[in-house]
């Protein structure tokens, strides 16, 4: 809702502007780049465009979060096992109908202390086309299950895909969300190649990072065996995403 004035407004000028002095070309090169502009705000969710999301953690300190989006699936217990031997905790973004199918292990998460986040219900490959009022019901519908199961509440929302727009900036508000982004992204479900998926990480560690990695593949748990040996090489230590929400509360 807070660009719709200024859509309008430069909507507005540009007709004014090619209705008495430019040209036909001038008006719709405008008009392209402004669209692109929206369209690249929607799906970059660094931006901020639509939704003012958290991507990172002022720091002075080198630590970094560990976030892991789509589970819980069958190769979730590979990934908690080997956070439990590194005495790790870390973010976890739950889909609804994935916590339906694996609530053991949902509850598992839950009881080794990792912080849990809502990923929507379905997560839709629609979801940029969803209307407000379906994707608050993917929401509250993934936080009915997650009360269910868990027995525990999460004001931690990351949007599938890491789309926004003015329909899920007024889901987020509706559900008292706190959206949750990234500023390191692992390709981890596009990339085959896990010593990429290992380099493009790594190379892209600041202080403060949150990285988003995917519980669904053996391939991640491969990469996330090395990136935990460089943590601890680096001497990185983690930290959770609940605890840049909490500390801005105070």
């Amino acid at each position: 809702m807070k660009h719709y004035p200024f859509i309008l407004f430069y909507l507005f000028c540009n007709a004014f502007i090619y209705a008495f002095h430019g040209s036909f070309w001038v008006y719709l090169a405008g008009f392209l780049a402004f669209s692109f502009v929206v369209v690249w705000g929607s799906f970059d969710i660094t931006l901020g465009y639509f939704v003012d999301s958290i991507i990172r953690k002022r720091t002075k300190i080198n630590e970094v979060a560990l976030t892991f989006d789509d589970g819980p699936t069958e190769f979730t217990p590979q990934f908690l096992d080997l956070l439990k031997e590194h005495q790790i905790k870390a973010t976890f973004f739950c889909i609804g109908k994935q916590i339906e199918q694996y609530p053991e292990t949902f509850q598992r998460i839950i009881a080794e202390g990792h912080t849990i986040g809502n990923h929507t219900l379905s997560h839709s490959n629609n979801t940029g086309f969803l209307s407000a009022s379906k994707m608050t019901e993917e929401i509250e519908k993934c936080d009915e299950i997650i009360l269910k199961i868990g027995q525990i509440k999460t004001d931690l929302y990351r949007p599938p895909f890491g789309v926004t727009n003015p329909s899920i900036a007024k889901a987020v508000k509706r559900t008292h969300k706190k959206s949750i982004g990234w500023n390191v992204r692992s390709l981890d479900t596009v990339t085959d190649d896990e010593k990429k998926i290992y380099k493009r990480v790594t190379k892209g560690l600041k202080k403060g990072s949150i990285i988003l990695l995917h519980d669904t593949s053996e391939k991640t748990y491969k990469v996330l065996v090395d990136l935990l040996l460089f943590l601890k090489d680096k001497k990185y230590s983690t930290f959770t995403v609940d605890s840049i929400t909490k500390s801005k509360e105070k």
